[in-house]
């Protein structure tokens, strides 16, 4: 029925409105900047009541009070330095801000990318990819992770073919877990292309959980092997899981080996130390607990915050390697801030581009 009522609504000549149209017009017509914009689309997408939490304080104004004080900070250096190269006094013993200045907003920054980061974590979550030989005990820990029977588990070797997805959280931290096809030689095209999809996987992780069956694979130099072969991305994270413990003998716990890589001996079978890879999980994602992020906040929120966060540092050593009265040096310092405060402009939606918007408003839902 609502379907034939809009239908009929559109033959009368109304419009369907486009994804995000209402906060796109909101955020035009200055009744939101585009901090508060993304966080409706966060509110609506969030699957966690900690995600909810975040989102509401964004939309509230959090965020974007403090990238404004920010902005406020920035925004009185630059007046000051610019005051002092366009009327100029030859009796100036000093420029009107010093390390102080510098010091203060960097600081202040930095709190700010820490803090985002929390948020961008809660919000994104962490893409932790499960790879090893066939029967390493992969689908059985997926399973144990995500508390059901997402995964097939048999005796026989191959028995994951394909990408298996699961979305948990440890106290509030997101996670997707991907089981993988068994890495192994294979003439069978079907396990071949598990395989290729496995890798292809494996490169796109935050972190990988590569799994060894300790019964039969005691060998650091095997395993550095395995990881040689997969040629990992060096930013891709790696945590050795040594499972079936409770028929090697060997006692749960973690450490570090002889290559420096991380390892964490455990059964699935009877969860021993599955707790402290919990606890892991958590502590090489850099997670301080929900209520540590004070909001939603994105990629594009931390990357804008990080490089702001550089040309403030250039511009406190330019300021402590030149002259303090040098003409040319204090311009650049000026320059260098004036590109910081650009920066900060565009998370909240002061600087930005058609193309920008364009993207943030296409993820939402139709109206919305």
């Amino acid at each position: 029925m609502l379907d034939v009522l809009l239908q009929r609504v559109l033959e009368l000549g109304a419009r369907q409105a486009g994804p995000g149209e209402l906060s796109e017009r909101a955020f035009l017509n200055g009744k939101l900047d585009l901090t508060q914009a993304e966080a409706i689309a966060d509110l609506i997408q969030a699957t966690t009541a900690a995600q909810v939490r975040l989102a509401n304080r964004s939309l509230q104004g959090l965020f974007s009070g403090q990238v404004h004080a920010l902005v406020e900070q920035l925004t009185r250096m630059r007046l000051l330095l610019e005051a002092s190269l366009d009327f100029p006094d030859d009796e100036l013993d000093e420029l009107p801000i010093g390390d102080s200045n510098f010091e203060a907003l960097i600081a202040s920054t930095e709190a700010l990318l820490a803090s985002t980061q929390q948020g961008e974590l809660i919000r994104d979550g962490l893409l932790v990819v499960i790879a090893g030989a066939p029967n390493a005990g992969k689908s059985s820990l997926l399973n144990a992770l995500a508390g059901t029977d997402r995964a097939i588990v048999t005796a026989i070797p191959g028995t994951t073919r394909d990408l298996l997805q699961a979305d948990i959280q440890i106290e509030g931290l997101p996670l997707r877990l991907v089981d993988t096809a068994g890495l192994r030689p294979s003439n069978d095209p079907i396990e071949q292309e598990g395989i290729r999809r496995a890798r292809t996987q494996i490169q796109q992780a935050d972190h990988l959980l590569l799994m060894v069956d300790d019964t039969e694979d005691q060998a650091h130099s095997s395993v550095q092997a395995q990881l040689t072969e997969l040629a990992l991305d060096p930013q891709v994270a790696v945590t050795i899981l040594r499972n079936k413990i409770d028929r090697s003998g060997r006692r749960a716990g973690i450490r570090t080996n002889a290559e420096g890589r991380t390892e964490l001996a455990c059964s699935v079978l009877t969860a021993a130390g599955l707790d402290e890879l919990r606890h892991h999980l958590k502590t090489v994602a850099g997670y301080q607990g929900a209520g540590a992020g004070s909001y939603s906040a994105r990629r594009r929120h931390v990357e804008a915050l990080r490089l702001s966060l550089e040309q403030m540092r250039q511009a406190q050593q330019r300021w402590t390697e030149q002259s303090a009265l040098a003409t040319p040096a204090v311009e650049l310092v000026a320059e260098d801030l004036r590109m910081a405060q650009r920066l900060l402009g565009e998370i909240t939606g002061e600087v930005t581009s058609d193309d920008l918007l364009g993207r943030i408003f296409s993820e939402f839902c139709i109206g919305k």
